[in-house]
């Protein structure tokens, strides 16, 4: 049995409209009266964002001082993942149509995210995702979870995961983050980056997954075809 565990935000869902509206609010909440400050544009700020640029920095270069950028991050973190604010998020072009593709191909699929339970049946509901991800496919965290940093807490998603599916003969991992990757590697499962999320190339690249794709569409041809670009 051929499975694929894919992540949620990046290779299904487009987070980058609930990033950019987050950052112009905080931006907004932080700055004086009369300061003149440097709004970026989405693009601008979803390549700092992509590139791992840091928070506080991105406050710098909108022309925030320093005490600010440590208000602004700190405003960022407490509100970017606000139920409130999900409702920017969509499903990426195509990455319905592929898991449709996936289910119709007869491959066993589990979605792993960093999402919280409330975070992840929301976006589930709204966009009709559980008929590709019933409750015992879905691996995320609880509302109550304790987060550390995220390339600690996928590895131990993905060992439970290991430990409660069923045996498969084939495993790949798709997702957009360091954290995919390393969560795949320490279970000894392939991994695939995919460009339509949150991390550039480059960043994708330091990690060495299995193979680097465009998106999920292009990551399940990757894995059906069983030929990956190997990163050098």
């Amino acid at each position: 049995m051929l499975r694929i565990i894919t992540d949620f935000d990046g290779p299904i869902m487009d987070v980058s409209v609930r990033y950019y509206q987050v950052y112009q609010l905080c931006l907004a909440q932080v700055k004086r009266p009369e300061q003149a400050v440097k709004q970026l544009s989405k693009e601008e700020f979803w390549d700092l964002k992509r590139s791992r640029v840091p928070e506080a920095e991105i406050g710098t270069l909108s022309g925030l001082d320093e005490m600010q950028t440590k208000e602004f991050a700190q405003l960022r973190r407490q509100t970017v993942h606000n139920l409130s604010y999900m409702v920017y998020d969509e499903p990426i072009p195509g990455a319905i149509e592929t898991l449709e593709r996936i289910q119709q191909a007869g491959i066993d699929l589990a979605v792993m995210t960093m999402r919280r339970v409330t975070e992840l049946d929301y976006a589930c509901n709204r966009y009709d995702l559980g008929r590709f991800f019933p409750s015992d496919r879905r691996y995320c965290l609880s509302n109550d979870y304790v987060k550390t940093r995220d390339i600690d807490d996928k590895p131990l998603l993905m060992k439970k995961a290991v430990a409660e599916l069923p045996p498969a003969t084939e495993v790949w991992m798709v997702g957009d983050t360091e954290a995919d990757i390393v969560a795949a590697k320490t279970n000894d499962i392939k991994a695939i980056g995919v460009l339509s999320g949150i991390r550039d190339r480059p960043q994708l690249e330091r990690y060495q997954p299995d193979a680097i794709a465009d998106n999920l569409s292009s990551a399940v041809d990757l894995i059906l075809n069983q030929s990956w670009q190997q990163v050098s």
